[in-house]
């Protein structure tokens, strides 16, 4: 098979450099049919839209269903072990409520309110932008159930724009627990999202996660397909 210009180039110059004593250079890789190098494959994921929702550790159950109760699964959440409870709430801020918000289970180390910023207009309440399990001083709401209720002022937040990775996909793409990435969104309202952290577990699925007030604004629903931007 005759040699490609590439190649010839190639062997001229490994002759040059042996003759004059350089150092030769690797023998580069050869170039795929065409002639073209091919860019990195696109990561894209899942899109996942979350409501407002409240995830309870057993004191606050107890508190609210009586003790010892046991939230029932109504289905299941994309990742693994995670559930929608049958069970809901009220929320209750200083100007509002919200009706029927959703117990994600299972239960959690501390109690967790996610809300949107058109829900924390609605309840009165300025929250902070925090990543899921953080806690800190943040504004007051009570959780109402129909046992009694309980009121949480150290994790009402809105969620930080996120993506879950499989560790070892993560690492396929050059990609670690924490990492700041962008994602492209498609169709007649397409955005960039910037500030996306990444989350990595073993056995997750790939899946990036916002609110409804980011959805609503790009136009997207879950199931939809986002790009990641590294």
């Amino acid at each position: 098979m005759a040699a490609t210009q590439e190649e010839l180039i190639y062997q001229l110059v490994k002759q040059y450099m042996q003759v004059s004593g350089q150092a030769i250079a690797a023998e580069p890789e050869p170039l795929p049919k065409g002639g073209v190098v091919q860019a990195a494959e696109p990561i894209k994921l899942t899109i996942g839209v979350s409501n407002h929702h409240v995830h309870l550790d057993r004191h606050d159950l107890d508190e609210l269903f009586g003790e010892g109760y046991e939230l029932t699964e109504e289905k299941p959440l994309s990742q693994a072990g995670l559930f929608a409870a049958k069970e809901t709430v009220i929320l209750a801020g200083p100007k509002g409520a919200l009706i029927g918000v959703r117990i994600l289970g299972p239960l959690r180390r501390n109690t967790q309110i996610e809300i949107s910023f058109t829900d924390a207009r609605h309840l009165g309440v300025v929250p902070p932008v925090m990543q899921s399990g953080e806690t800190g001083k943040t504004p007051e709401l009570t959780i109402i159930g129909p046992k009694g209720t309980v009121t949480n002022k150290n994790a009402v937040m809105v969620a930080w724009r996120h993506v879950h990775m499989d560790v070892d996909r993560a690492a396929a793409w050059g990609l670690k627990d924490g990492d700041i990435v962008k994602a492209r969104t498609s169709g007649n309202r397409s955005v960039v999202f910037e500030n996306v952290i990444v989350r990595t577990g073993k056995g997750w699925v790939n899946e990036f996660h916002i609110d409804t007030d980011e959805g609503n604004t790009a136009n997207i629903r879950t199931g939809d397909i986002v790009e990641i931007i590294r």
